[in-house]
């Protein structure tokens, strides 16, 4: 598959402000993205994904008609677009309003004001989203490895797992926490698990620690995902025995980076 650049980007941008849609689309320009859609409203955003499916969805947070939630859940619900990546364009900083957007697989959240090297990194990202380019390693054949990947939210397994599938992982299981993955890890082998922090029952770093304590597993290597940033939480995960720790939103070229590293040292 020929690589995409940011220039084949064809982007629907939801801003109910028209001055600040003029603002982002002229930022857009400035990264040579020119192919451009608008909408004001949810209604909007809806009909013109119904005329051209676009390959990224940068949003607002709030509209008359609803928020960038409401549209993120609608484009996961149409067949054609539910893995088109979406970018949150937000002033909001109440880390409570945007945990759902952490967890919901978006691509990016972008602070306004943002940087040209915020939208260029949210770009990039979607670049190596749409562009799959499998993993060379030199110790494993990547496409003979199996993952395990545990995730409370349906839509950020979703993530991992197309970012993995990118790179050439394709035997993946999935758990929705640490007592599902326990049970799987007692029948099945893998090669490397994903994790998130935050779970219930059994969270991130009781399921580490399990691995960690087990003759059998414990030098399986563990990439915890989390949108955790409380400075106590944080400690207690980068002390609870995890390989690499990588924050939500991630890029997909930090994921490869550390599979890299875990994989081929």
């Amino acid at each position: 598959m020929e690589r995409l650049s940011q220039s084949d980007l064809n982007i629907l941008l939801v801003e109910p402000s028209a001055m600040q849609r003029k603002v982002i689309e002229n930022e857009l320009k400035h990264e040579q993205v020119t192919a451009i859609d608008q909408a004001a409203t949810i209604a909007e955003a809806l009909q013109s994904i119904s005329a051209i499916q676009p390959d990224l969805i940068a949003s607002a947070l709030y509209f008359e008609d609803g928020t960038a939630l409401d549209l993120l859940r609608e484009v996961r619900g149409l067949s054609e677009c539910a893995g088109t990546p979406f970018m949150l364009v937000t002033s909001e900083t109440r880390l409570a309003q945007l945990e759902v957007f952490k967890q919901s697989g978006v691509i990016a959240i972008l602070p306004k004001p943002f940087s040209r090297q915020h939208l260029n990194s949210a770009l990039s990202a979607t670049v190596e989203l749409l562009s799959p380019e499998e993993l060379e390693l030199e110790n494993y054949d990547i496409t003979s490895l199996k993952a395990l990947v545990v995730d409370d939210s349906k839509m950020a397994r979703k993530m991992i797992t197309r970012v993995l599938g990118n790179l050439g992982v394709n035997d993946i299981i999935e758990a929705e926490d640490g007592a599902e993955a326990i049970a799987t890890l007692t029948e099945t082998d893998v090669d490397f698990v994903v994790t998130d922090f935050n779970m219930p029952n059994i969270d991130g770093a009781e399921l580490t620690a399990y691995i960690r304590n087990s003759d059998r597993l414990s030098s399986l290597p563990v990439l915890m995902v989390t949108s955790e940033q409380d400075e106590t939480k944080l400690s207690h995960i980068n002390h609870c025995g995890i390989d690499a720790l990588i924050d939500k939103p991630f890029s997909p070229t930090e994921v490869k980076c550390l599979l890299h590293r875990l994989l081929d040292n």
